[in-house]
């Protein structure tokens, strides 16, 4: 009994570990949001998608309304959205989104763990033309009940892919287009599960299981690291 009690209170602790980690991500947006354009989500559009993205992972009301405080307080000096490239072991490239308050502290984390896990940081631009900047949008799929046509009407609001599995669609477009796709599924009263904005790469590379491992040791360390919002790689 004590060795099942100790794998479920590891999954328990992981699950909660995660969790804090989500809470941690969006309570960053909303403020980084609230202090770009203001507390009211009618007119902030950044924010209501933050605000969507916190029901998404369930995050209590208490605790979204503590970050909008926050964000409006004069005391607060706020988060500020900065990236890091660099190279993992094998020559995989790693783009880091962070949201901090203090970016001193934060690229010496960030280059600690690149070194530590036998990679390197690099300069600004040497590892982000690798990808391209996305727009994703995540939606129940019962709220829409004929996929296809939605499909079809989306292709002129930018939509570049359109997925989707059992639970939800998944909607893609440029970067540039994603104020015009957010307004079009604003304007069908379709309630988003999720979005954020992702780094996909132009080309993969492929490593084997050791090397793989290498490379996962590095990027689960960058992941658990506070002032980390997203960790992007071209590893197959």
């Amino acid at each position: 009994m004590g060795r099942i009690f100790e794998t479920r209170k590891h999954k328990m602790f992981a699950r909660f570990a995660k969790m804090s980690k989500a809470f941690n991500r969006v309570r960053k947006d909303i403020e980084i949001a609230v202090k770009a354009a203001g507390p009211d989500p009618k007119i902030n559009s950044k924010l209501r998608l933050s605000l969507q993205n916190a029901k998404a992972v369930n995050m209590p009301k208490d605790r979204i309304d503590a970050a909008i405080k926050r964000a409006v307080s004069v005391d607060t000096t706020g988060y500020q959205e900065v990236i890091y490239e660099g190279y993992a072991p094998h020559g995989v490239g790693i783009v880091v989104e962070c949201a901090t308050d203090n970016p001193t502290r934060t690229v010496a984390n960030v280059r600690f763990h690149f070194k530590k896990h036998y990679g390197s940081l690099g300069n600004n631009g040497s590892i982000v033309f690798m990808f391209e900047k996305k727009a994703l949008f995540k939606i129940d799929k019962s709220s829409t009940p004929d996929s296809d046509a939605l499909e079809l009407e989306l292709i002129d609001s930018g939509l570049e892919d359109f997925s989707y599995d059992d639970e939800f669609i998944y909607i893609y477009t440029t970067f540039q287009d994603f104020g015009t796709m957010q307004k079009a599924l604003e304007e069908r009263n379709i309630e988003l599960k999720g979005t954020e904005i992702q780094y996909l790469p132009t080309n993969y590379k492929e490593l084997n299981e050791e090397q793989q491992k290498e490379v996962n040791d590095l990027i689960d360390t960058l992941e658990e690291d506070d002032d980390v919002q997203s960790v992007y790689h071209n590893m197959q």
